[in-house]
């Protein structure tokens, strides 16, 4: 629909038809978790435009229930089921848009028929009708830990049911570092969602999940061979699959996972034919390699896009960076580029950076604690990526660093960025400013860090780790074999740091930064920082438990 009204905007005397195989048109699908839990109480508002209200502002002729069955690359046709009568037509075009998108992944396994998915508005329905039925669901099982299974885990507590979520990998949304998804996960946990994570779900029962564990045996909660969850209604939502057989059908070019290959102006290898959307491949902006990114954000801009090339405007998309956000009980994860784990798995080098302020000024009341990570190509300071978990303001720093990696800004720019400040809204060190400070130490080699899943390494080979943190902060948990000396007495107590290499680790990594410099400045010129020191390191812990 987004190619449709700016067809209209730009082409007044256009013909333009839109074929809808379903019975809605624009809706917000975004939504759709939202109405499961009350939090939309109205359907009708999920309903953003309808065949008639398209029609009298844009002049459209929308058909729903009109499914495309074929289309005829050579004669420039598309073969129509009308899915109310079971007539057939054929459709000529000048320019074809293909914004099929993308189709729920059905595991093959026992049972699934039984299980629901969360698509489309039909899909919504299915659900509500069994929330409301005679026999309505106490328990629920929810196939996968990512965006749409969070969201849905929420909603289905709100609706009242005990909620179970299970997901393959050993953490929750894949976007997000071990580090950081242990923190989301916990937070389910504590509002009532049991998680299960490194399982499978091998059977859908009646009235129950059976689970087997995945190959990792490490995974956190993860289940053994056998175990059954209790699950009176089973939503499954591990992934999409491009629904893309038409366009294969057509002859058209797909990758390896069925998504339409496109040009910059979305055109696919029939110039006449483009795919925007779900059901197209995008470019990513890290690697310039063909991706999936399945955001709402990216489809609308591509209409717009494709509906400016359909006119003669010569334009094209820019590579995605794949920005994403999540809320679920109070707490927000959001991420854009690349994370950690990605990067090492296609061999990249990277620059880690954690942090853990509070959204605005400390001194102002209501401060709420987040954690953020930076990713950065030590080579060229270029922004590879960032995750952000917390209560409030993490969107906001996602967002500005979305916007820098945009704009071609390296990691240490993002200390001189002008953020507008007032204690109630952010520090007059925004936490992205200190991550560019932070970058900009590290690049100019002011400082030196370690990674959570070093710090083992380090210690077995000679390190001397040292604690700079307050003695009442130790009762929260210590890093095993750490000497415990404050920051401030740290002059006097020289003598007790030996001439060896020394990883020094406060809370957060502010204090550990000033010991660090401390010790260089007076000896101990082997000396390393903790990244993100003791929360980061706990977290990491307890995420590979």
């Amino acid at each position: 629909m987004s190619a449709a009204t700016r067809l209209r905007r730009n082409d007044e005397h256009m013909d333009i038809v839109v074929l809808e195989r379903g019975e809605h048109v624009s809706f917000a699908n975004c939504g759709l978790p939202y109405h499961v839990g009350g939090v939309i109480p109205e359907r009708d508002d999920l309903l953003l435009q309808s065949p008639q209200s398209l029609h009298e502002r844009f002049a459209l002729d929308v058909r729903t229930h009109s499914e495309a069955t074929g289309i005829d690359p050579v004669a420039r046709t598309v073969d129509v089921l009308d899915r109310s009568t079971g007539d057939r037509s054929v459709e000529t075009y000048d320019a074809l848009v293909i914004a099929t998108g993308a189709a729920p992944v059905r595991p093959p396994i026992p049972g699934a028929e039984r299980a629901l998915t969360l698509r489309d508005v039909a899909d919504v329905d299915a659900i509500m009708a069994a929330l409301a039925s005679p026999d309505a669901p106490r328990t629920a099982a929810i196939v996968g830990g990512g965006f749409i299974g969070v969201e849905l885990a929420e909603n289905l507590v709100a609706a009242g049911l005990e909620v179970t979520l299970v997901e393959a990998t050993e953490q929750l949304l894949p976007p997000l570092d071990p580090e950081l998804a242990i923190l989301v996960a916990e937070h389910l946990e504590a509002h009532g969602v049991t998680v299960r994570t490194g399982v499978t779900a091998v059977e859908i029962g009646p009235d129950d999940v059976a689970l087997r564990a995945a190959p990792s045996p490490a995974a956190e909660g993860a289940s053994p061979d056998g175990e059954r969850v209790p699950a009176d209604l089973v939503v499954l939502a591990v992934g999409v699959r491009p629904e893309s057989a038409l366009a294969v059908a057509a002859g058209l070019d797909v990758d390896d996972r069925g998504a339409i290959l496109v040009d910059e102006a979305q055109r696919t290898s029939d110039p006449a034919i483009f795919a925007v959307g779900d059901v197209a491949a995008k470019r990513d902006a890290i690697s310039g390699e063909a991706v999936l990114v399945p955001l709402a954000q990216t489809a609308n801009r591509h209409g717009r896009l494709v509906a400016d090339v359909i006119t003669g405007r010569a334009t094209g998309a820019a590579p995605v960076l794949g920005t994403a956000v999540v809320g679920v009980f109070g707490l927000t994860a959001a991420s854009v580029g690349w994370n950690e784990k990605r990067l090492r798995a296609a061999e990249r080098p990277v620059r880690v950076i954690h942090s853990h302020p509070a959204h605005h000024a400390g001194y102002y009341p209501g401060a709420e604690g987040m954690a953020l990570k930076l990713l950065v190509d030590p080579a060229s300071d270029q922004i590879l990526g960032a995750q952000g978990v917390g209560r409030e303001g993490v969107d906001k720093r996602i967002d500005i660093i979305a916007t820098a990696m945009r704009g071609g800004l390296r990691a240490s720019d993002l200390a001189d960025l002008e953020l507008a400040y007032a204690p109630q809204f952010g520090s007059a060190k925004d936490p992205v400013n200190m991550l560019g400070m932070i970058a900009d130490n590290l690049a100019a080699g002011i400082t030196e860090t370690v990674q959570w899943h070093e710090v083992a390494s380090e210690v077995e080979a000679g390190a001397f780790v040292l604690d700079v943190r307050e003695p009442a902060e130790l009762a929260g948990g210590v890093i095993p074999g750490a000497v415990n000396i404050r920051l401030d007495e740290l002059r006097d107590r020289l003598a007790e740091v030996p001439q060896r290499r020394v990883i020094v680790h406060c809370a957060a990594g502010q204090r550990a930064h000033t010991a660090a410099r401390l010790l260089r400045q007076l000896g101990r010129a082997d000396v390393a920082n903790l990244d993100g020191g003791y929360r980061t390191w706990d977290a990491g812990m307890r995420a590979s438990a």
